[in-house]
């Protein structure tokens, strides 16, 4: 929905296309017609080896008022007794939001250590070290400030730490010395 409304393809009358494909096969195409109040939608699509579906609904916009002027459109979804404003719609047998398909982010998946493992891996985007928690610490960046960098590094040290510790929980190697694998 954004990226239509900022490439101005959401003023009415107009038609445009998309498609998606797979290992270079086309799987999917879809024709976009817009109106006032409204963008109708042609999906075509197929299923393996399956003869190509043509499905063709509406659905129907919201605009909001932004703060510092103009409007922000949305997708009304379709899904029956839905509703919801949102700004992406996801494809099925119809269009409709993450809540009625019952999509989680991924990161409503992690693990505590997953989660803890990813932090890591951000702090250590931002020194410009190595990703990876197993890896090697790296330098000061430089123009950081020491006590940014100290307080960076604590952190990082602290996620894989945890990270570690889940990592090492999910191989039941917790309680057991070095020794018992020598």
């Amino acid at each position: 929905m954004r990226r239509w409304k900022r490439d101005g393809l959401l003023a009415p009358h107009q038609s445009f296309g998309l498609q998606w494909s797979r290992h270079g096969e086309v799987i999917a195409s879809i024709r976009v017609r817009t109106e006032p109040d409204r963008v109708i939608l042609t999906y075509r699509h197929r299923s393996g080896d399956k003869d190509w579906k043509d499905q063709s609904y509406p659905v129907y916009l919201d605009w909001t008022a932004c703060n510092l002027g103009g409007q922000r459109p949305w997708f009304l979804c379709p899904a029956r007794g839905c509703g919801r404003r949102v700004a992406i719609l996801y494809g099925g047998h119809i269009f409709a939001c993450r809540h009625c398909y019952q999509l989680a982010y991924p990161s409503q998946r992690e693990t505590w250590d997953d989660r803890a493992a990813r932090k890591a891996d951000r702090i250590r985007d931002k020194l410009g070290w190595e990703p990876g928690i197993l890896n090697g610490n790296g330098w000061k960046p430089k123009g950081m400030h020491w006590n940014t960098f100290e307080r960076l590094t604590a952190q990082h040290d602290a996620f894989v730490q945890i990270s570690l510790a889940g990592k090492a929980a999910k191989l039941h190697l917790l309680g057991e010395s070095l020794d018992d694998w020598i």
